[in-house]
C-alpha cells in the first residue's frame, strides 16, 4: 500500500503565489471537565462571498499544524482535537482551479494522494479529533469532516455534500471510501451520485444528521458551545456515541450488492453511458464493501487521477466558470442604476405558464401580482392555483403560515385592465402569436405608466414585430422564461433596436431579483436555446422521414450526453410547441432547418410515442405510425451519419450565430444551453464538444476556442 509519508509532493506545491491559503490557526479551549481541546479555526481572511478552499499551501499548513498537534498530543498537553471553520463556512472544497491545472496525471495523483496524507492525519493524532461543520463543507470540507472521529453540525450550515460528480470528478480525498462504511451504501449513493446529477443536490443539515453523516446537530445561536460541550462529554464517557450504521452493524452481503445493480441499472437509463464520473464513483462505492482504508484510499487516487486528465473534467471547469462567474456579470447588462423600481407586477394571462410566473414572482419579489384573462372564470381559476401552489410550500414546511398568508395576499386576479395602472412591470403569457399578443399589450398600454416596462415571453417570435404597434416600443423587452418556471435557472432577455436601456437594465435587475441568470441575445429567431433545440429536433425528424427506425434516430444522440433524446425532449416540451418552432426557425432560414407537416399532424395526436418506467422512448404509437405511414422514406441514416450531421448543424448555426452578433461570445451559447437546456457540463456546452469531435474544423476551418478546451488525455 502506499505510504504517503514517503511521497515528494514538491511538484504541486512548487506554484502556489497565486493561492489564497486559507490558514489553520489552533487555540487551546478548557473543557468544564478541565480536559484540554486544541481549536483549529479554517479561515482565509475573507468574508464569506470568498469561502475557505483546499489548495496545496493550505493542505501544507493544516499538515504542519496536525503535524504539532500531533507532538502534543503525545505530551500529554491535549485531550482532543477539533477542526471547524470561519463564520458560515467550514470549506468549499479543493481549489478547483488548482486542480485543472496540474500538468500531468501523476501530479494529478499527487493531488489525490496529497489530500489523503494530510486529511488522513485527522485519525492519527493519537487523541479523538472532531469536525464542527459550523457551516457550508462541500467536497473536500466534508472530507476533512468524515476524516475525523465525531462530527456535529450547525443547523444553519448552508449545504453540506459531495458534488464532485457533478463536476466530472469523484470524491478523492476519502469520500467514497468512508462515507459508505459509516452511513450505508444506499444513503451513500444517494449523496455521491444521485444529488450531484439532480441539478447538483445539496443537503441541509438535518439531512445529514438523519443520514448518520453527523454525531450530533446544534442550532446556531450556541453552536461552538453546544460542540464543545457534546465533545467534553464524549471524551468523558459521559456521552456514547452510538451510529445505526457504524462498520458492525452494515450490512454488506446482500444489500450492498444489490443496491450498486439497481444504481447502474438507473444510471444507464437516465444518463447513458457517456459521463464517465458517475460510473467511477459507483465503482469505487461498489468496492468500498470490503477491503482497508488503505486500499480504498489508493483507488480513489488512480480513479481521480484519470478523470482529471479527461476532456469531460476540463469542459466541466469550463462549464463550472461559466456557471459562478459569467452568469453573475451578464456581458451588455447596462447600469444597474437605471432600471426602474418594480413595486407592482402585471402578469397577462391566467393559464398554467402565467400562473408560474405569478407564483414565482411574489415569492421572490414581495410586491403585488395582478394577473388577468378572457373572463372570471380563468382568473379565478389561476388565482386559486397560485395559492394552491403557495400552501404546498407552506405544507412541505418551506413557508411559516405569516409568509405563507402574506404571499397570498400579494396575489389578485382581475378582468379590469384599468387596475393595472400602477404596475411597474407587466409580462403577458398569451398564445404564441404575434397578433395575439400585439392585442394584449395594447389593451395594457393604455392604462400603465410611460415609463413601465413591458415584458413577452415569446419563446421564438420577433419582439419588434411584437412592440410594432405600441405607442412606446423602446419600453418592451424579451423575457423568456424556461420550463419549468421554478427549476430552469436561465432567462434569454431579449434587446431589439427600439429597446431603451432603462428597460434593459430593468429586465436585467428583476431577473436577479427571481434568482435566475440572465443573458442578453438580439432579437433573433429562437433567440439561442430553442433556435439550437430545433436544429437537434429537426435533424431528428430529418432522419425519420428518410426512413430510419425510432430507436436507431434516439440511440444517435447519444454520445453527446444530452440529459434527453430528441423524441423525449419533444414530448416534454409538447408536440405543438416543437412544430411551432420549428416552423418559425424553417421560415426564417429554410435551408438550414428541417420541419414536415406531418408535425403537426403528429401534434393533434394525444399520445405520439410510447415510454417505458424510467422516461425512454421505446416505439411510435399505433396512432402516430398510421400518421407516418407512407410519409416515411426508403433511405435510412446510419448511427453515425445523423451524429454527424448534428454536430456539423450545430457548429454552423453557432458560428452563424456569433457573426451575426445574436449574442456577445460563444461563452453566451453555451451558458444558455447549459442553464436553459440543461446541457451537460461534461461538454461545457457545446463549443467544446464540437471543437473536440472536429465539426468547427470540418465546417468553417477553426476552433471555437484557441487553445481547445482539452483534457491532457485528448488524444
Amino acid at each position: 500500500m502506499t505510504n504517503y509519508a514517503e511521497i515528494d509532493f514538491s511538484p504541486i506545491l512548487a506554484d502556489t503565489a497565486d493561492e489564497v491559503v486559507t490558514h489553520s490557526p489552533v487555540r487551546d479551549i478548557r473543557l468544564a471537565s478541565g480536559k484540554v481541546l486544541a481549536l483549529v479555526t479554517l479561515d482565509n481572511g475573507r468574508d464569506h462571498t470568498r469561502p475557505n478552499t483546499l489548495g496545496p499551501a493550505t493542505l501544507q499548513e493544516f499538515s504542519d499544524t496536525l503535524d504539532a498537534l500531533k507532538v502534543r498530543a503525545a505530551a500529554g498537553d491535549i485531550d482532543a482535537v477539533a477542526v471547524t471553520g470561519k463564520q458560515y463556512i467550514l470549506a468549499a472544497g479543493a481549489d478547483l482551479s488548482d486542480i485543472s491545472k496540474v500538468g500531468s496525471r501523476d501530479n494529478a495523483k499527487m493531488v489525490a494522494q496529497f489530500g489523503h496524507h494530510v486529511l488522513g492525519k485527522l485519525g492519527d493524532l493519537g487523541v479523538p479529533s472532531f469536525a464542527f461543520i459550523n457551516g457550508l463543507a462541500l467536497g473536500g470540507g466534508l472530507e476533512i469532516a468524515l476524516n475525523s472521529t465525531y462530527r456535529t453540525v450547525d443547523a444553519s450550515a448552508a449545504a453540506i455534500a459531495l458534488p464532485e460528480v457533478f463536476l466530472g470528478i469523484i470524491p478523492g480525498w476519502g469520500g467514497a471510501y468512508l462515507l459508505p462504511n459509516l452511513i450505508g451504501i444506499e444513503n451513500a449513493l444517494e449523496v455521491v451520485i444521485s444529488n450531484p446529477l439532480k441539478q447538483n443536490r445539496m443537503l441541509k443539515p438535518q439531512q445529514a444528521f438523519d443520514y448518520g453523516i453527523t454525531d450530533a446537530i446544534f442550532p446556531a445561536a450556541n453552536y461552538l458551545e453546544n460542540s464543545l460541550g457534546w465533545a467534553d462529554g464524549v471524551l468523558t464517557g459521559k456521552i456514547k456515541v452510538e451510529r445505526k450504521n457504524e462498520p458492525g452493524k452494515i450490512e454488506r452481503l446482500t444489500k450492498w450488492p444489490i443496491a450498486i445493480k439497481m444504481a447502474r441499472g438507473m444510471l444507464e437509463s437516465k444518463i447513458g453511458t457517456v459521463p464517465k464520473s458517475p460510473y467511477v464513483a459507483l465503482d469505487l462505492l461498489e468496492k468500498a464493501k470490503s477491503g482497508t482504508k488503505a486500499e480504498g484510499f489508493a483507488r480513489e487516487d488512480d480513479a481521480l487521477a484519470d478523470l482529471v486528465v479527461g476532456d469531460q473534467f476540463a469542459a466541466s471547469m469550463y462549464a463550472f466558470d461559466l456557471v459562478q462567474k459569467r452568469a453573475k456579470r451578464p456581458v451588455g447588462a447596462p447600469d444597474k442604476s437605471l432600471a426602474k423600481k418594480i413595486t407592482k407586477v402585471g402578469v397577462i394571462g391566467a393559464g398554467l405558464m402565467a400562473s408560474q410566473f405569478a407564483l414565482l414572482f411574489v415569492r421572490r419579489l414581495q410586491v403585488p401580482v395582478i394577473i388577468t384573462d378572457l373572463d372570471q372564470a380563468r382568473v379565478d381559476k389561476g388565482v386559486a392555483y397560485i395559492h394552491d401552489e403557495i400552501g404546498k410550500l407552506e405544507a412541505k414546511g418551506r413557508l411559516d403560515s405569516d409568509s405563507a398568508n402574506k404571499l397570498r395576499g400579494l396575489v389578485s386576479g382581475t378582468t379590469d385592465k384599468s387596475l393595472y395602472a400602477d404596475c411597474d412591470f407587466v409580462i403577458e403569457a398569451v398564445f404564441e402569436e404575434v397578433g395575439v399578443k400585439q392585442q394584449v399589450f395594447g389593451e395594457i398600454e393604455k392604462f400603465i405608466a410611460e415609463d413601465a416596462i413591458l415584458a413577452t415571453n415569446t419563446s421564438s417570435l420577433s419582439v419588434e414585430e411584437i412592440g410594432a404597434t405600441l405607442a412606446h416600443p423602446e419600453r418592451l423587452v424579451g423575457f423568456h422564461f424556461f420550463n419549468p418556471v421554478a427549476v430552469m435557472p436561465l432567462i434569454e432577455i431579449v434587446k431589439t433596436p427600439q429597446t431603451s436601456d432603462a428597460a434593459l437594465s430593468t429586465a436585467f435587475v428583476t431577473a436577479k431579483g427571481l434568482r435566475k441568470n440572465a443573458v442578453l441575445t438580439a432579437d433573433a429567431p429562437g433567440f439561442v436555446v430553442n433556435r439550437l433545440l430545433a436544429k437537434v429536433m429537426g435533424e431528428a425528424a430529418r432522419a425519420i422521414y428518410e426512413g430510419t427506425p425510432l430507436l436507431t434516430v434516439e440511440k444517435a444522440f447519444a454520445p453527446i450526453g444530452l440529459p434527453m433524446t430528441p423524441f423525449q425532449l419533444i414530448d416534454l416540451v409538447g408536440w405543438k410547441v416543437a412544430a411551432h418552432v420549428q416552423d418559425t426557425m424553417t421560415q426564417a432560414f429554410p435551408e438550414r432547418f428541417f420541419a414536415s407537416e406531418n408535425f403537426h399532424k403528429l401534434a393533434e395526436l394525444s399520445e405520439v410515442v410510447e415510454k417505458d418506467k424510467s422516461g425512454r422512448v421505446t416505439g411510435w404509437t399505433k396512432s402516430a405510425e398510421k400518421v407516418l405511414k407512407g410519409a416515411v422514406g426508403s433511405v435510412p441514416a446510419t448511427e453515425a451519419e445523423i451524429l454527424r450531421r448534428v454536430q456539423d448543424g450545430l457548429a454552423q448555426e453557432i458560428k452563424i450565430m456569433l457573426d451575426d452578433n445574436v449574442v456577445a461570445a460563444v461563452e453566451d451559447i453555451d451558458l444558455c444551453l447549459i442553464l436553459g437546456a440543461g446541457w451537460p457540463f461534461i461538454d461545457g456546452g457545446a463549443s467544446p464538444y464540437l471543437d473536440r469531435e472536429g465539426a468547427s474544423e470540418r465546417v468553417f476551418g477553426e476552433t471555437f476556442h484557441t487553445p481547445m478546451v482539452k483534457g491532457l488525455t485528448h488524444s
